[in-house]
């Protein structure tokens, strides 16, 4: 699940470091740097010969300093890999979707429901379930790992992935990984069409019934990490290899229902000057057909570990954490247009720090032919001791084909780093977090001047920020001690009507150890606005056993009152390991909660069981 889980056990282990004092007054952010460009290719032959230059400038002795390139299968090394809301259903009950960063643009996600049909996927089964009838009414042995879903009318999308050992004539043998995207019809319980190429998946993006399928590759060389030398000379070798590595081996091959392919040249950009090799491309499926084809892809040479997507646009985010500890850094950023049929390339730009996650960016539009993108970052290393971080917010708009930062606001979180982000209108909320939780208010009104407009500080913190109607916010995190360090899941409320005075009005802790994948993974929070319920599974641990349920709290006006908690059976496969409630959603009066033990249905008030369905 694209490393959430590390980066909470990260989290984790910094709040443990020592503390800061409290922050002081913001102040101006470290300058923008200079505007980023990306060029297209007008012929193989001077993709090939960029792609070689810039991989010789940037090879060591063992490889690459941010990528683990395809290695020598011969000598054993192997490959790393580096808000709720109701629907309205016209032929059914109200039921909630996935928990989203934008209305209207869902993501991916191990759940999916039209309001009458559930579907899960579990260690490489998909299951549907009628939720009415609490039947298990089909299912599907899928040959990919992964637990990743988009729905749509009949079809639901599953991405996963593979490694393989392709065996080269005349060569070692070398790893690698490949994304495999099955689409499957629901009314028959069958795969109807499948693509896979070269790559990572990295995230998916869906509007309407398109789907935006982010991948990364690295170009398939095989380096001899087992080769003696001194690193001149090991270098020297490295960039030999790389002389011979032909075009084949820097464009990914794809295959859609048996149908192989190579992504073109022409379809690929790059920066006007850039040091990596990783080759990111955008893939476009439209549910409502019934084959794949060939996913129009639309690449550029750069990282992508962040994907953000709008509505009409598609962010990609690169920061370059993998530098190492001391480095400020400077994160990436590549927009497109995603109104047509095959993304197009509008404009990159370059901020500094690194992002969290793609809750750190945002696209608003305070009047019409006036987007502005809004970024929050943090300058130091996330995994170090650096007391001099600083976090800060920017506003970007295009001009001609860069993205180019407008104003600005810093000095955010002294010594501390960002925990949370969440962009609400024209405001920002930022969370940071060393020893207590400072949440800033951001004033965006005026892009060209953003101002901090208040400030709390709190123990603890919150990892995601849930906005609620009116003026609050829900946050979900950790209880900390008076020296930072955490105590177990934490909820609060918090008031933001008054910008220059946010309160905390009520908070809610579990305790013993425990923590919330809603924490790092925002698709596990649910809120239900009709009776203002929120549902987070939480895992607490103590001495002797754990434990494993999903939490309920009703949301007052001013409180937080704990109604109930539910448990899954434990698989009859472990006898020590609680069953970890992953997912919760609402159909109609009833509350659905997902682990990989089975879902269960309870009612929505009283939480009382109806069904449990196991695998």
């Amino acid at each position: 699940m694209r490393l959430k889980l590390l980066g909470a056990a990260a989290s984790a282990l910094i709040a443990l470091t020592a503390c800061t004092d409290e922050p002081s007054a913001p102040t101006p952010p470290p300058a923008a740097a200079p505007a980023l460009q990306l060029v297209s290719y007008d012929s193989c032959d001077r993709l090939l010969a960029d792609v070689r230059a810039a991989a010789k400038a940037s090879v060591q002795a063992w490889g690459f300093g941010n990528q683990v390139m395809w290695r020598d299968f011969a000598s054993g090394a192997e490959r790393a890999t580096g808000g709720k809301a109701a629907v309205p259903e016209a032929a059914g009950p109200a039921y909630s979707g996935t928990n989203t960063h934008e209305a209207g643009v869902d993501e991916p996600d191990l759940v999916k429901t039209d309001g009458n049909r559930i579907v899960t996927l579990s260690q490489g089964m998909l299951r549907i379930v009628d939720a009415a009838q609490h039947k298990l009414t089909g299912s599907v042995q899928l040959p990919q790992s992964g637990d990743e879903l988009l729905l749509s009318g009949d079809h639901v999308l599953v991405m996963g992935g593979r490694y393989y050992s392709p065996v080269a004539r005349g060569g070692p043998m070398a790893t690698g990984q490949s994304t495999t995207i099955t689409m499957v019809d629901l009314a028959t319980a069958k795969v109807i069409s499948t693509y896979t190429i070269d790559g990572t998946f990295a995230d998916a993006r869906q509007t309407g019934s398109v789907a935006r399928i982010v991948v990364r590759s690295t170009p398939k060389i095989v380096f001899k990490p087992d080769a003696r030398g001194d690193q001149k000379t090991l270098i020297a070798n490295n960039r030999k290899i790389i002389d011979k590595t032909p075009i084949e081996a820097w464009l990914p091959r794809y295959s859609s229902d048996g149908k192989p392919g190579t992504v073109d040249c022409g379809d690929v950009r790059h920066p006007a000057t850039f040091s990596g090799s990783e080759l990111v491309t955008v893939l476009s499926f439209d549910l409502a057909a019934d084959q794949l084809a060939d996913g129009v892809p639309a690449a550029l040479f750069a990282d992508g570990e962040t994907v953000y997507g709008s509505g009409t646009h598609l962010y990609l985010a690169n920061d370059e954490r993998w530098r190492g500890v001391g480095t400020k850094g400077k994160t990436e950023l590549y927009m497109f247009d995603i109104t047509g049929r095959q993304p197009q390339y509008i404009a990159a730009g370059t901020v500094p720090g690194w992002l969290l996650n793609q809750y750190s960016m945002s696209e608003y539009s305070a009047a019409a032919n006036d987007t502005v993108l809004r970024v929050a970052t943090t300058t130091g290393h996330p995994w170090g001791q650096n007391t001099k971080s600083t976090s800060s917010v920017y506003a970007l708009r295009t001009d001609g084909g860069t993205l180019r930062v407008v104003g600005s606001v810093g000095g955010l979180g002294k010594g501390e780093q960002i925990y949370a982000v969440r962009f609400v209108g024209p405001t920002a909320y930022v969370v940071t977090f060393r020893r207590t939780d400072p949440l800033y208010v951001v004033d965006l009104r005026d892009p060209a001047k953003p101002v901090v407009a208040g400030q709390l500080k709190i123990p603890g913190y919150s990892a995601y920020l849930h906005p609620l109607s009116g003026t609050r916010l829900l946050g979900v995190g950790q209880a900390a001690d008076d020296n930072g360090r955490t105590q177990g899941t934490q909820i609060s409320l918090f008031a933001v009507g008054d910008p220059a005075n946010p309160q905390r009005l009520a908070n809610h802790e579990v305790g013993d150890h425990g923590y919330s994948e809603a924490e790092f993974d925002p698709h596990a929070f649910l809120y239900w606005p009709e009776t203002n319920l929120l549902v987070v599974p939480v895992q607490k641990w103590d001495s002797d056993k754990g434990e494993a349920g999903a939490l309920l709290i009703k949301v007052g006006d001013t409180g937080l009152t704990e109604v109930g908690w539910i448990t899954h059976p434990i698989r009859a496969t472990s006898s020590y390991y609680p069953a970890a409630i992953r997912r919760s959603l609402v159909i109609g009066d009833e509350l659905w909660t997902v682990s990989d033990s089975g879902l269960m249905a309870s009612t929505l008030a009283g939480a009382k069981r109806v069904a449990w369905l196991a695998y």
